[in-house]
C-alpha cells in the first residue's frame, strides 16, 4: 500500500535478519566503537564519522537533514549478532518527482561480506517503490570505490554514466562520482526476485 513519504514518521524495517530505524542522537553511543576503532569506513566519504567528535558532528548533519525532509538515516541493527552494524539513509529526496537516492551505507568490518546488506538494500528498495511509490531509487559512489560499485551491481543497479569531478574530495582534489539506478519497473521486473532468492 503506497503513501506520500513522511520525514516526520518513524519508519522501521525489518526482516528475519536485520531491523532498521530512525537514527537518533542517542546513537552515539552504539556507533562509537567504529568511530574510534575503524576510521577508514569513511575513507571515500566527504563527511567522516571518524572520533567522538567527527561522529557528533555526523549524526547532527542527519538529523538535521531529517527536519529539513531532505534526508532519512536509519541505525542498521544485525539481528544474527544482536548487534548495532552501521548505518544507511535515503538522501535527495525528491517527493514531486517521485525519485530518492539511497547511500550514506556503512557498516563495521565484522559484519561487511555476511549478506546483511543485501537484506538491508531489499527493504529499503521494497519501501521505496512499494510503500512510497518512488519511479527511481539513485546510487551514487566514489568511481575508484570498487568494492561499493560491486556490491551495488550485485543488487541489481544499472550504470547511468560517470559525472566527471562533481564533488571535492575530503583529502583535497575531486573525484568522479559513478551514478546508477534501480527504476519502478525493473523492480517489478525482476530485480526484487533476483535480490528475493540472493536472501534465502
Amino acid at each position: 500500500m503506497e503513501e506520500k513519504f513522511d520525514c516526520s514518521k518513524n519508519y522501521i524495517l525489518e526482516d528475519e535478519r536485520v531491523l532498521l530505524r530512525p537514527l537518533q542522537k542517542e546513537d552515539h553511543s552504539f556507533l562509537l566503537p567504529f568511530a574510534m576503532n575503524e576510521p577508514d569506513l569513511w575513507k571515500f566519504s566527504l563527511v567522516t564519522a571518524a572520533g567522538e567528535e567527527g561522529l557528533s558532528y555526523y549524526l547532527q548533519l542527519a538529523l538535521d537533514a531529517r527536519k529539513e525532509c531532505r534526508e532519512y538515516p536509519f541505525i542498521v541493527f544485525d539481528k544474527m549478532k544482536n548487534e548495532y552494524a552501521g548505518s544507511t539513509r535515503f538522501y535527495d529526496i525528491n517527493l514531486p518527482f517521485q525519485t530518492l537516492q539511497l547511500g550514506y551505507t556503512w557498516y563495521g568490518q565484522n559484519f561487511q561480506g555476511t549478506g546483511l546488506n543485501r537484506h538491508c538494500k531489499f527493504l529499503l528498495l521494497s519501501f521505496a517503490f512499494e510503500n512510497t511509490g518512488m519511479e527511481r531509487v539513485e546510487f551514487r559512489a566514489d568511481n575508484d570505490n570498487a568494492r561499493s560499485i560491486a556490491a551495488m551491481k550485485s543488487i541489481g543497479c544499472k550504470v547511468d554514466g560517470v559525472l566527471r569531478r562533481n564533488m571535492p574530495k575530503r583529502d583535497g582534489g575531486r573525484r568522479d562520482s559513478i551514478v546508477l539506478s534501480i527504476l519502478k519497473d525493473e523492480w517489478f521486473g525482476g530485480v526484487k526476485e533476483m535480490l528475493a532468492a540472493r536472501l534465502k
